[in-house]
């Protein structure tokens, strides 16, 4: 895409959709909904949290905390979802691996009942290395942000 084009918005992307973006699946599909996607600019990841997520059974059996881990795997699903609806859909389904966490704040719990919104930004692309920042918010109050890069991972 070049600069002249306009960037088509993609409203919403519903769970069937997303399924078909990425490969992950239950129990490691961290997001329920993208919503507002630019291609090559941002996209809006939600995750419902729900007290039926496996992990509460662990983490922590008193009071039930989703991990910080989670939290940034689904900033990294959201941004595999951006990274498809860049390139298109010859994309769908591959591989998106981490390679960094350059930085990572946590800055309040994310507990069952929550709906946490996963808000990416492009930051940089050199060829199938990608750049991002993320800012996940429950109720507009921010809960975690993390600067991160992940690479695309063809066929072999």
């Amino acid at each position: 895409m070049n600069d002249a084009t306009p960037k088509q918005t993609i409203e919403r992307m519903d769970i069937e959709e997303i399924l078909h973006a990425i490969p992950h699946r239950y129990p490691f599909l961290m997001i329920d909904r993208v919503v507002d996607v630019t291609p090559d600019e941002c996209a809006t990841g939600i995750k419902n949290v729900s007290i039926n997520e496996s992990y509460f059974q662990g983490h922590f059996p008193r009071r039930h905390v989703m991990p910080g881990v989670l939290i940034i795997e689904s900033m990294a699903q959201t941004a595999a979802v951006l990274v498809v609806a860049t390139l298109g859909p010859a994309m769908a389904g591959k591989l998106v691996y981490f390679m960094s966490v350059d930085t990572c704040r946590f800055r309040r719990p994310v507990v069952p009942g929550d709906q946490l919104f996963i808000h990416v930004t492009k930051k940089q692309r050199r060829q199938n290395v990608w750049k991002f920042t993320a800012r996940a918010a429950v109720e507009g109050e921010t809960v975690a942000d993390a600067t991160y890069a992940a690479m695309i991972l063809e066929d072999t």
